[in-house]
């Protein structure tokens, strides 16, 4: 009996549940019992998919590399279960350095299931390869590496090439996976193998493998290949002698072979993907009954029965109508054990498609460019457009697209090699690399024994809307407070807007206010009462993980990124520190045109809390400065927060009592202007710093600044926030982060005379447009620019959803 579910893609995407939205995790739709073994595990799937359905994560960047001193532009596509999470509200993104330690972390509000955002990057950041981490909280309960991340490479744009390429990459390693995981005794097995060096990238190799046949291996694709081996035996062993193409030979041991169990071969024909069961003794009754689950995405598409007593163990699975992307093709025993599984890619023609309808390219300077995009004719499309210069903006061949993140890197574990290239057509040869990429990475996101048990992921994170604010209120015995309210008046400094709300206490003591939407940061001035009108009432509300100032553990190590040609760097720094000093005039000017207007002498926002704290030598120097009390830090403590934030300033070990280095030797420490050690800063909290002074060396103002010097001040009374606003009398306050306001990229209109048209202009991102208008009559969309002084040749990169969750990108040159 075979059964099969072969429906369009829409047709196969999952909506969210109300049980989902509301937060109610638990709730189950009751089940009819199973009619037998095999129902159980269909069960258990539908189960496991209506209660925690996949949530992915992509970013869209404006450029592949960056320069201290640039903005990071970049767009975020929340999907659930494949298609555009329209109910998404929240999008975490931080930027890590090497160490994984968060150089900067925002909240984005997410419409549409789309959410722009940028971090800039001060001219001190320091050089190096850092990691952008997106996620929603609701993908906090699962697997991390199953996290967005991607490696960008900052540079110093004084600098006149990049860092040195790495040469410790000559060690090598061989991995070998045998087809369905199981080498099984006496029968033909296809084994696969990944070679990679030391930094994890792939190399191409040959060799042999030590069996009568002298099998010979040879990598064909990215450091992969395949070959065939017939153990005759449970004991027999085997290795393989490879040797990578700079001539190191090494040996390696291959999986032990297996007399018991069974295997899996799949042959994928692209639309009917074919399978066998491979048993490893024909003979053996308890593997007489058998059958094969295929899912995508949660989803059941196909069940076989097979029976190994009458000779059927094999069939096929009609892939013509399924969406694209990773099927996991699983074989069990009649216990409900797993016994053997495969992977197998579903390439089918559904891809979102764009091009280019018509084109006005204007190469002069600051002449306007127009481009009309052409769409596919579908209700809502939702797409981001980033123009740049192609001569001197170099591009990561390596980084991912949307559509090779969301129909592949992310369901699998493990590192794929330039995952766009197997999408670039669809010739015999990709489709072969690409089923190499099956066999050599597992699947994980659901363990089949565990869901067959019953054991399901514990729900920590629930599902967000919008911003909460919610904690506990107890008496002056410590006891909850059973009843009463918390009333609050919720002020926004970013737009003197104010609101009134009015919690209500449960019998549990606690409150929750959902669903809110605010910018920046809300001061919240709270008064709570219990049911008899009684004051003493003490409140303490709930911290949200990502006020937390914690250290993010990444599943898996940085990758080194492969070093970038000088010759096609030194354009892009020259430009970008020539854009950096652009930027300053413009910030300088309007500091200035500020001043005019006013008559009295104006003291410069920077300059405010440096001025109040500084004395002496401190007050001057070469150096940073770093102002608290404009932020909201969440670093453990201040060599945390300086970590990535001074170039040249070397902090490392443990953060409570680091290392530092600075020119070979220890930069001197003070505490308001007083020498102290890395005890007493390591210990101080974050909150208490008003202002952090980071001298280069020599630094004249106390012993031991030969190596430079960092300056702690605490804050004094009149740069904590204000216990009450004069106006409200009998509140405290609490101050709660909200959305990150995105800063409006800038675009010039040279049809229009402006005064700071007369600085250069040395864009290098000529147009970034996240939420780019799309006509829903004719499905075009028009993209508008003004030429920056140089450049000659434009790249453009367009990538999207549409809203039956079909993926694509456009690049072209013009």
């Amino acid at each position: 009996m075979q059964v099969h579910n072969t429906k369009k893609r829409r047709h196969l995407k999952w909506m969210v549940p109300v049980t989902l939205l509301a937060g109610v995790m638990g709730a189950v739709a009751v089940m009819p019992p199973p009619a037998d073994w095999s129902d159980h595990l269909v069960q258990a799937l539908q189960q496991y998919n209506n209660r925690y359905p996949q949530e992915k994560v992509f970013l869209h960047l404006d450029k592949d590399y960056y320069a201290a001193g640039e903005t990071i532009w970049f767009k975020g596509y929340v999907t659930l279960q494949g298609l555009p999470s329209t109910q998404a509200t929240n999008l975490y993104v931080e930027l890590l350095d090497k160490n994984n330690n968060i150089v900067q972390k925002k909240l984005f509000a997410v419409f549409n299931a789309g959410a722009p955002g940028n971090f800039e990057l001060p001219e001190a950041q320091k050089p190096g390869t850092y990691q952008l981490r997106a996620y929603t909280a609701w993908m906090l309960n699962f697997d991390p590496a199953f996290t967005y991340t991607r490696t960008i490479e900052i540079f110093d744009p004084a600098k006149k090439g990049g860092p040195a390429a790495d040469s410790t990459a000559a060690d090598f390693s061989v991995q070998f996976f045998p087809e369905g995981g199981n080498l099984i005794a006496g029968q033909a097995n296809t084994v696969a193998f990944k070679a990679i060096d030391n930094n994890g990238y792939p190399i191409e190799v040959t060799g042999t493998l030590k069996d009568p046949k002298n099998t010979a291996i040879k990598s064909v694709h990215d450091g992969m290949g395949t070959f065939e081996i017939t153990p005759a035996g449970g004991s027999d062993s085997y290795q393989a002698v490879v040797k990578s193409a700079k001539g190191q030979s090494k040996t390696f041991t291959l999986p032990a072979v297996q007399t018991t169990g069974a295997s899996l071969k799949v042959f994928n024909k692209g639309a009917r993907i074919f399978y066998q069961a491979v048993p490893a003794n024909m003979g053996d009754t308890a593997l007489n009954k058998l059958v094969v689950i295929a899912q995508m995405g949660q989803q059941l598409v196909y069940k076989a029965l097979l029976d190994v007593s009458e000779g059927r163990i094999s069939g096929f699975i009609p892939a013509d109508k399924l969406p694209s992307g990773i099927l996991q093709i699983t074989l069990f025993g009649n216990n409900g054990a797993p016994l053997a599984e495969r992977l197998a890619f579903v390439r089918n023609n559904d891809r979102m498609e764009m091009d280019v309808l018509e084109s006005d390219v204007a190469r002069e300077p600051r002449k306007k460019s127009t481009f009309v995009l052409r769409l596919p004719d579908t209700l809502q499309s939702n797409i981001s457009v980033a123009v740049t210069d192609a001569d001197a903006v170099p591009v990561d061949k390596n980084a991912a697209d949307i559509v090779s993140t969301l129909l592949l890197t992310s369901d699998i574990k493990g590192y794929v090699y330039n995952p766009n290239w197997y999408f670039k057509d669809t010739n015999p040869a990709t489709l072969q690399a690409l089923d190499l990429v099956m066999l050599t990475n597992g699947w994980r996101r659901f363990s089949w024994e565990k869901i067959a048990k019953n054991e399901f992921p514990e729900v920590r994170y629930p599902y967000e809307q919008g911003v909460t604010v919610k904690g506990i209120t107890t008496g002056v015995n410590g006891r909850p407070i059973v009843g009463g309210k918390l009333d609050m008046i919720i002020k926004l400094p970013v737009d003197s807007s104010s609101m009134f709300a009015s919690a209500p206490i449960d019998e549990k003591g606690q409150f929750n206010i959902a669903n809110m939407v605010f910018p920046d940061t809300a001061y919240i001035y709270y008064q709570g009462s219990d049911a008899k009108k009684g004051k003493d009432v003490n409140v303490k509300f709930d911290i949200h993980f990502f006020d937390r100032a914690t250290q993010v553990k990444i599943p898996y190590p940085l990758r080194v990124p492969p070093a970038v040609d000088n010759s096609s760097l030194k354009l892009f720094l020259a430009t970008a520190a020539e854009s950096n000093k652009v930027n300053r005039a413009i910030n300088n000017k309007t500091v200035y045109l500020q001043e005019v207007n006013v008559n009295a002498k104006k003291i410069k926002p920077e300059e405010t809390t440096e001025k109040r704290y500084t004395s002496g030598m401190f007050s001057g120097g070469d150096g940073y400065s770093f102002d608290l009390t404009k932020e909201n830090p969440t670093a453990y403590n201040i060599f945390q927060y300086l970590q990535s934030k001074v170039a040249g300033l070397q902090i490392t070990g443990d953060l409570s009592n680091p290392s530092l280095s600075w020119r070979g030797g220890k930069p001197g420490l003070y505490l308001n202007e007083m020498q102290t050690d890395i005890s007493m800063l390591s210990t101080l909290s974050i909150n208490d710093v008003a202002l952090i002074k980071v001298f280069r060396p020599p630094f004249m103002g106390g012993f031991g600044g030969a190596n430079g010097a960092i300056a702690v001040y605490t804050k004094k009374g009149g740069d904590n926030p204000p216990a009450n606003d004069p106006s409200i009398k009998g509140f405290q306050l609490y101050k709660k982060a909200g959305y990150a306001i995105v800063k409006t990229f800038y675009s010039p209109d040279y049809s229009v005379k402006k005064e700071v048209h007369a600085l250069p202009d040395k864009r290098l991102t000529l147009y970034w447009n996240p939420n780019v208008a799309v006509d829903t009559l004719t499905h075009t969309a028009k993209v508008e620019f003004y030429n920056n002084d140089f450049s000659k040749r434009f790249r453009v990169v367009v990538q999207g959803i549409t809203d039956e969750g079909t993926v694509g990108k456009l690049e072209q040159e013009f």
